[in-house]
């Protein structure tokens, strides 16, 4: 039996590297080692997690991931506990995590969606009416603005007021403690994070908890006293939600689903959103297809009609395949000794899905380097050749809010804004935080605007 490869270099240095160029680091790995290799993840972890970029093994990873074989155990995901608590899907294990993800999937079924559809198109059309020609613009400040006002509306039902103006000023601060490779460095060695002082970080991360804690924890309590079955937001859902004992989620369950939704609801959309409006305006050709097929609707069409549009829906899936936001699965154990891609595990290995190496496979990809929507018109991708958003029991609860956000943003701004970019310079991507964004600033100039400024 072949030995497993292992990632060089002492475990400092390689968790260094993964942090600060995780790209370079999985692309060279890949190179050396081939479809499976071992490599530290976190300072925190004393386990290496062997990372799998085969088709055929990360579909029997998550095909056989429900306890016996492989199981998902939420305690390894505590990287995001510091920004997220413990009481949430990502972080529960077992009969917990199932009973939980039961409780939080209905607000995300179809019936819901179609409403919220509605409300991402309107909090778009605010947003660029203020876009003024002539104005240089952040592309990925536009998009955390837009996505953080989508995700609150959705979440709580509001989009304006003190604890809304307060809670969004909080949220930006802490995650943009993270918002470089250099930055990030405080999610992978955790002692970096020691509350020392309100001057240190630890300090800081602290203080902007309690904040934001005091205003998530008064919204639960205000709602549950002014509960009333005419609301759809997903805290007015998850309040009423019983498991089959009739149990509610407490007000701390209630805090740590609400910033699970909050934090990756609209980080990792505003990140996706960024990345697809550099590749539209980078690429003339992509740009005017896609206008070719926005042309066909007015400027009031609905939004559902939007994620009908095959093209728009090609862009994303390659704006989503070409540089994933999250590079890798949550880690699966290993419960009984199995063999994949002739490599023996053994029980209390780790496996984790490379996403980002999968995506960029040349057998499965060709030039998968190249930003080319026509691919996923060409042929229909396995969701384990194809899966940004994780898979198995854990994959992503907001997949299809996500996609639906992705195309009406992109289709209202495309459909009303004519805009290019302010730099030839191509954009790479980058360590954000636990996901993958951009090393440089993507700006666009609005050369011309058809939405009425006071839509």
């Amino acid at each position: 039996m072949q030995t497993i490869p292992r990632a060089r270099f002492p475990k400092i240095l390689q968790i260094f590297r993964w942090a600060i160029d995780p790209v370079g680091y999985m692309q060279k790995n890949f190179s050396r080692c081939g479809d499976v290799f071992q490599s530290p993840v976190s300072w925190n972890s004393p386990e290496q997690y062997h990372l799998l970029s085969r088709p055929e093994d990360i579909q029997y990873m998550l095909t056989h991931d429900t306890g016996r074989e492989l199981s998902a155990p939420g305690e390894l995901n505590n990287i995001f506990e510091s920004l997220i608590g413990r009481q949430n899907v990502i972080l529960l294990s077992g009969k917990q995590h199932k009973k939980r993800r039961q409780l939080i999937m209905p607000p995300f079924h179809r019936e819901h969606l179609e409403k919220y559809n509605q409300a991402i198109q309107e909090i778009t059309y605010r947003d660029i009416a203020g876009w003024w020609v002539g104005d240089s613009l952040d592309v990925r400040t536009a998009m955390q603005r837009i996505t953080l006002q989508v995700i609150l509306k959705v979440v709580f039902g509001f989009h304006q007021g003190k604890r809304y103006q307060k809670l969004k000023q909080l949220l930006s601060l802490r995650l943009n403690m993270s918002s470089t490779p250099l930055t990030s460095l405080i999610i992978f060695f955790p002692w970096l994070q020691k509350d020392i002082g309100d001057w240190s970080i630890g300090g800081r991360i602290r203080q902007l908890a309690e904040e934001t804690d005091e205003l998530l924890f008064a919204e639960i309590e205000e709602r549950r006293a002014s509960a009333h079955a005419g609301r759809m937001d997903i805290l007015s859902l998850l309040i009423a939600a019983k498991d089959e004992e009739g149990n509610h989620l407490s007000n701390q369950d209630l805090r740590d689903e609400l910033l699970t939704l909050i934090v990756a609801g609209h980080e990792t959309t505003a990140t996706a959103l960024t990345w697809a409006m550099y590749w539209i305006h980078a690429l003339p050709e992509v740009k005017q297809k896609l206008l070719s097929e926005l042309e066909a609707f007015s400027e009031s069409v609905d939004a559902g009609k939007l994620l009908k549009l095959p093209y728009l829906t090609a862009v994303c899936n390659e704006t989503l395949r070409i540089h994933p936001v999250a590079m890798l699965t949550f880690p699966r154990r290993v419960e009984v000794p199995l063999e994949l891609s002739g490599y023996q595990f053994s029980p209390g290995d780790l496996l984790v899905g490379c996403i980002y190496l999968l995506h960029q496979r040349e057998d499965l990809y060709a030039q998968p380097q190249q930003f080319r929507p026509e691919r996923f018109l060409e042929r229909q991708f396995s969701p384990y050749e194809f899966m940004p958003f994780g898979g198995g029991v854990r994959r992503c609860i907001g997949t299809a809010l996500a996609q639906c956000e992705m195309k009406i943003v992109l289709g209202t701004i495309l459909s009303n804004m004519q805009l290019s970019l302010t730099s030839a310079c191509p954009v790479e991507p980058a360590r954000r935080g636990v996901t993958l964004g951009q090393n440089a600033p993507v700006r666009v100039k609005t050369i011309e605007k058809y939405i009425p400024a006071h839509r």
